[in-house]
């Protein structure tokens, strides 16, 4: 059984006692960024994305100060770090803990939508234990067309 949705405090409450347990400092830049980072569940912004955002809130925020904060984030478990092919390290937010879902990515416009499958975790079991072997952890990305570009596409062979 997976846990409940993590809210925003809890997450701030465990980030904060990772930072502690770490001797780092908590600050007002890491503040602005955890905000703009967690606002937006289910996104899988970049670096540069991310740090294009909260320089409007604070320019005095640097890139590295945005790439370390992320990095932290993956550290304390609150971050996912997604990587799908095309050289940009993408993060998102970890929703629940025990969480588990798998990507479709559009090679037209890398437009990323998340699913869930019941059968797909069922099967995945079934084969490790078939073939006697332990999964410690799996992701299954799905590379392809979404409805838009295949619908351009189809527009522009008319």
């Amino acid at each position: 059984m997976l846990s409940k949705p993590k809210s925003k405090a809890e997450r701030k409450k465990a980030l904060e006692e990772y930072i502690s347990k770490k001797r780092l400092k908590s600050t007002r830049q890491r503040d602005t960024i955890f905000n703009e980072f967690f606002n937006h569940p289910g996104q899988h912004i970049t670096v540069e994305e991310l740090y294009e955002k909260v320089k409007k809130q604070d320019p005095k925020i640097g890139y590295a100060t945005v790439y370390r904060t992320l990095k932290l984030f993956k550290e304390c478990s609150l971050a996912f770090e997604r990587n799908f092919g095309d050289g940009r390290t993408r993060y998102e937010p970890v929703k629940f803990e025990g969480e588990h879902h798998d990507h479709l990515i559009c090679i037209g416009c890398g437009r990323i939508t998340e699913f869930e499958n019941p059968d797909i975790e069922h099967y995945s079991r079934e084969v490790a234990r078939f073939n006697d072997f332990n999964v410690v952890n799996h992701k299954l990305e799905l590379y392809g067309y979404c409805s838009a570009c295949t619908r351009k596409s189809k527009e522009n062979q008319v």
